[in-house]
């Protein structure tokens, strides 16, 4: 028997009845990477490869650790051969979600129950490929199979959203999120160039570019924006000399770079507040330390790393700065480094309100957080500090098209740590208030939040 069976993950009596409450509910995916264009033009994936390990950095780095070399992993190696790579590599993976998602994957779509190894390989490249050759294994057809209801794709502002529009009369809503980090970060290499092709020649005309594009994808449907951080920025200074100095080349000081971003930031909160968008920051990722790996590859790739930062002071004074110009929107804050849990989680105490259930989220276990330890730390930080039944669940943040069981494996570990603080007798056998609980955990609260 399959040891993805109905009680997976579910260790207590409880939890299999708070499961059963939510295991249908339609999937909310308000931040994730798939490609608009291949939802909007039905894309066929090729094979199990394609499928399943195109640009997968998380697959990527356990196969680089299981010894294959670079031309099984991104290189010019047959296809079936880099999927029997990984197919030689996942049994080592023991306590490493990459296994039980992909078991989940195989199960969900394929009805296949063997485990991926050397042995199966062959077998489960073939049954794949015969299912991806079908029509109901396109991209559409996945989406809807998956029972996702809302896709919120991650879009730079310079963007045209077509993919978009022709996605209209697509049964899942598919609507776009503005992540406009190209125009922020200003001591990056790649600001001068961004801005340089945007036809903006002053930082006034950069601010009312931003504007201009924030209402743009307002009228495309758009809830939500996203901005990654590698730290939270806070400084008061001229954001237009910044600008000017770095537009003639000059290099600028964390002082001129902060006063710049504060201000991009603050330019873009006071439009979210206007159109009651969610802001999303995501802070702590150390990004292409292998220098090597990256001028070969490029971002992305599976070389990044958890930041060890300082972040409550400037996060305070940030969302502080906000608050008091009446620009704080609806925000969703995440942590890549989990000695941050309490910070976030007592962070967003200070500055709830405006009406708004849950208005400053603590976001859900983010990359590397995102297995079961991860996700229960997350959500026992929440219910320590804050209101765990406020909280809007979980996304994928991935490029994958089956990716969807990533919401199944959250529910499951939801429910089994719910349950587990029932049936030891800390919250009462109470099952329709906890049903109220799980389910808006699952679906109706981030409904509800971005206003789907």
């Amino acid at each position: 028997m399959s040891f993805i069976n109905d009680n997976f993950m579910l260790k207590n009596e409880p939890a299999k009845k708070l499961y059963a409450m939510v295991k249908d509910l339609p999937i909310i995916d308000y931040h994730c990477h798939l490609s608009p264009k291949q939802i909007a033009e039905n894309y066929q994936f090729k094979n199990a490869f394609d499928l399943f390990l195109g640009g997968d950095h998380y697959k990527w780095r356990q196969i680089r650790t299981n010894g294959v070399p670079e031309e099984f992993i991104t290189g010019g190696a047959d296809e079936y051969e880099k999927f029997k790579m990984f197919a030689k590599t996942l049994p080592g993976l023991i306590g490493n979600p990459l296994y039980h998602w992909t078991h989940l994957e195989l199960k969900r779509y394929f009805d296949i129950d063997e485990p991926l190894n050397e042995e199966s390989c062959e077998r489960i490249w073939n049954k794949v490929n015969e299912c991806l050759a079908k029509p109901e294994y396109r991209a559409q057809e996945l989406i809807k199979r998956s029972n996702v209801e809302i896709i919120c794709t991650t879009d730079d502002p310079v963007d045209t959203l077509e993919y978009h529009a022709a996605l209209k009369s697509f049964s899942t809503k598919v609507l776009p999120t503005f992540r406009p980090d190209k125009a922020v970060e200003i001591g990056k290499e790649t600001f001068v160039p961004y801005i340089e092709s945007t036809g903006v020649k002053s930082y006034e005309e950069l601010v009312a570019w931003i504007k201009a594009r924030i209402a743009y994808f307002n009228d495309y449907g758009c809830r939500l924006s996203d901005h990654a951080l590698e730290y939270v920025p806070f400084a008061v200074g001229d954001a237009k000399a910044a600008f000017d100095k770095r537009m003639a080349g000059e290099e600028l000081s964390k002082a001129e770079i902060d006063s710049f971003k504060t201000a991009m930031l603050k330019a873009c909160a006071e439009e979210y507040v206007k159109y009651d968008w969610a802001m999303q920051l995501h802070i702590g990722a150390l990004r292409n330390n292998n220098k090597k790996m990256y001028e070969k590859l490029g971002p992305d790739t599976g070389f990044d790393s958890i930041n060890d930062l300082c972040i409550a002071e400037d996060l305070g004074a940030f969302m502080n700065y906000l608050e008091c110009a009446d620009c704080l929107p609806k925000t969703i804050l995440y942590t890549l480094n989990p000695k941050d849990n309490y910070v976030l989680g007592t962070m967003l105490g200070c500055f709830q309100g405006a009406g708004v259930a849950g208005k400053i989220q603590f976001g859900s276990g983010w990359w590397f957080n995102d297995q079961r330890d991860g996700m229960e730390a997350q959500m026992q930080a929440l219910a320590n500090l804050g209101t765990l039944s406020a909280f809007v669940g979980m996304l994928t943040d991935s490029r994958s098209f089956v990716s969807y069981p990533r919401h199944e494996y959250f529910r499951r570990i939801m429910c089994n740590l719910i349950g587990k603080w029932v049936d030891e007798g800390e919250y009462p056998e109470d099952y329709k208030a906890l049903e109220k609980i799980v389910t808006g955990i699952a679906y109706y609260n981030a409904k509800n939040y971005f206003k789907f």
